[in-house]
């Protein structure tokens, strides 16, 4: 199995071109691949396939092996990949807010394409900006965030899951929860290093109220339009980032009065920028994608 190892701000995955090759029983080859310690190392797996109503198709497997709609660090390298490496043929850019939050992240760029995406939330557009033919940084329209509480999925009343009490561990918290075509938990604490994530973090994503689990993060209020967050991934656990993560933190801080709708979130592996647009009630990110290596899986 060919395979090329990226990461968008180290949340890193294993990526395999299904346009030339086949990978049976993916969610096996999730949990090999992914072991840090007898396989290659990643956040899980992504498989790069043609689409019949996108340019291409992203299938993603957490590290173990459960399939999940969408990974917001994973849709730009696979951006990056499709383009660079000439498997489909990318447009320019045109549309406006999309090159001006490229252009925000990396304005010596002089060309920004434009591709479209199959996700498990539907296909996403998504604006790169290259310099010397090479993407550095790629804007993706997120589409608008689910706040109902049946489409996240969790289980309280209302029309919306803002400052609902939860207690876990002898600990009372206030969750706000979103789903960006994935289930997201956020919680606003004074000191994101204070938690104690390793432990909370499987306790939380398997709670009852989370009938799919859930992605956990802990948000810290820097200033009106900068946070830092850490996360536990659902299936996966610790990351050092998570794309639709961040982006759930950037709709919880404005439903909460927490935060503007326009946000820097530092997250261990680096930096995002995040918009939550109140003319067309998308949510876009921007942030970089790296190739860090390609090699053959020969083992058994």
């Amino acid at each position: 199995m060919r395979f090329t190892k990226m990461h968008g701000i180290g949340n890193d995955y294993v990526y395999v071109n299904c346009f030339d090759q086949t990978v049976d029983h993916p969610e096996q080859w999730a949990r090999t691949l992914s072991d840090r310690h007898f396989g290659i190392g990643s956040d899980g797996l992504i498989l790069i396939l043609p689409s019949a109503q996108a340019d291409v198709r992203m299938r993603m497997f957490n590290a173990d092996g459960t399939e999940g709609e969408m990974c917001g660090n994973g849709v730009r390298c696979v951006a990056k990949y499709a383009c660079e490496h000439n498997l489909v043929e990318s447009r320019p850019c045109v549309k406006p807010h999309l090159l001006e939050l490229l252009k925000s992240a990396l304005d010596d760029a002089r060309d920004h394409r434009e591709i479209t995406v199959q996700t498990g939330r539907g296909v996403l557009t998504l604006a790169l900006a290259l310099i010397n033919d090479k993407v550095q940084y790629v804007c993706v329209d997120m589409g608008e965030p689910l706040l109902l509480p049946g489409d996240i999925p969790v289980n309280v009343v209302g029309q919306q899951a803002v400052g609902v009490p939860l207690s876990i561990q002898n600990q009372n918290l206030l969750m706000t929860c979103v789903s960006m075509g994935n289930p997201h938990v956020v919680f606003f604490c004074p000191d994101v290093q204070t938690v104690d994530l390793e432990h909370i973090g499987p306790l939380i994503e398997n709670h009852r109220l989370f009938p799919q689990r859930t992605n956990v993060h802990f948000a810290q209020v820097i200033a009106p339009d900068e946070v830092k967050i850490r996360t536990w991934e659902r299936g996966s656990g610790i990351t050092l980032a998570c794309g639709t993560g961040a982006c759930a933190v950037c709709v919880a801080g404005t439903l909460a009065s927490k935060t503007k709708r326009r946000l820097t979130a530092h997250l261990p592996g680096g930096d995002l920028q995040l918009h939550w647009n109140d003319q067309d009630n998308h949510v876009y990110m921007v942030g970089p994608a790296v190739e860090l290596f390609s090699g053959d899986w020969t083992a058994a």
